[in-house]
């Protein structure tokens, strides 16, 4: 976290560097981060952040000093440190913080969103809004839940009720029926998969355990496990990020981030930047693999996941997970 009144203090990737006068690339692969004495990150991040004066400090051979160690209001936390605070887990923490009352106090301080202290320990859940019983949507009225609170609302609704369904979320709210069975599925196969990676159970049993009636968990079911198999990916997909970063592929202060499609296929892709980089973007799936990408924009494209070669297609390495270095090494060939 940021303590109170340091938030000039915070430094990035790039402004260590700089400092240094090296290139970021150099920064990562030196070894002087992990150098003993080396100041912490502020926060668990991917994006990491450092206090200027204990680096300042180290750099010209002094006594790092000690942060503040006791709680302030206006101590600036990350999202996983809101969650934390708040007692839910980050997935819920980022429908939370688009409640007016959340978003408006948020700051961005070296690229990484941030909420004070008190914002985060205040924060009540606003009372559900009931319509009445029977009546339903009326034909061509309008959402009355705006979509950036539906989750939240919708999750308060099937806290309440296991067995939920989409019409009961459109009598209660007000929101189209689609709407309502689209936010019920994907808000099921978060759970679900929560329970699946923490008891180790499938998806049934999950949705059992959660007293989610088999009738209406099946399309979750099939989004609770590609949600499961995607978390498991993502130690391995981390790595190419950084291997990519290392290679000088990107521009940015750190690995780029893996994007995940809001579908079934456990398909992830990451978009290169830098200068050097061999290919626009990388798409990998579970079933074949490694690819590179034509479009920048949309690395994953429509229809099909895995189109065939041909004008900024080609498919890559061997295996479906190969060693990062392998996968570099096959990007080389194509520049």
């Amino acid at each position: 976290m940021i303590r109170a009144g340091r938030r000039h203090l915070v430094r990035t990737l790039a402004d260590l560097a700089a400092q240094q006068g090296i290139a970021v690339p150099t920064l990562l692969s030196s070894g002087r981060l992990q150098a003993e004495g080396f100041p912490a990150p502020l926060s668990a991040g991917r994006t990491r952040l450092y206090d200027g004066e204990q680096v300042d400090a180290y750099l010209a051979g002094r006594p790092v000093p000690t942060l503040p160690s006791a709680d302030d209001d206006e101590d600036l936390l990350d999202r996983q440190e809101a969650a934390a605070l708040s007692g839910i887990p980050p997935h819920t923490w980022d429908r939370r913080k688009k409640n007016p009352s959340v978003s408006e106090h948020m700051v961005l301080v070296g690229g990484v969103e941030h909420w004070p202290r008190r914002i985060v320990r205040d924060y009540t859940p606003g009372p559900r809004l009931r319509t009445g019983g029977g009546g339903g949507r009326p034909a061509g009225a309008g959402d009355q839940v705006p979509r950036d609170l539906l989750p939240a609302r919708v999750a308060q609704l099937l806290d309440d009720d296991p067995a939920l369904t989409a019409a009961g979320v459109t009598d209660q709210l007000g929101v189209h029926r689609n709407t309502a069975q689209a936010a019920l599925t994907a808000l099921r196969a978060e759970r679900m998969a929560d329970v699946m990676e923490q008891r180790g159970v499938t998806a049934t049993r999950a949705a059992a355990a959660l007293g989610y009636p088999a009738s209406l968990t099946r399309r979750a079911g099939i989004r609770a496990a590609a949600i499961v198999r995607g978390r498991q990916a993502r130690p391995y997909l981390a790595d190419v990020a950084r291997a990519l970063h290392a290679r000088g592929w990107t521009t940015t202060d750190t690995p780029p981030a893996v994007q995940h499609p809001d579908d079934d296929e456990c398909v992830a892709a990451l978009v290169l930047d830098g200068p050097e980089a061999p290919a626009a973007a990388l798409v990998w799936s579970e079933r074949h693999g490694w690819r590179t990408a034509p479009s920048r924009r949309h690395p994953l494209g429509r229809g099909a996941a895995w189109p065939p070669p041909g004008p900024g297609v080609r498919h890559l390495a061997t295996g479906i997970t190969p060693d990062p270095a392998d996968l570099v090494n096959a990007l080389d060939s194509t520049s």
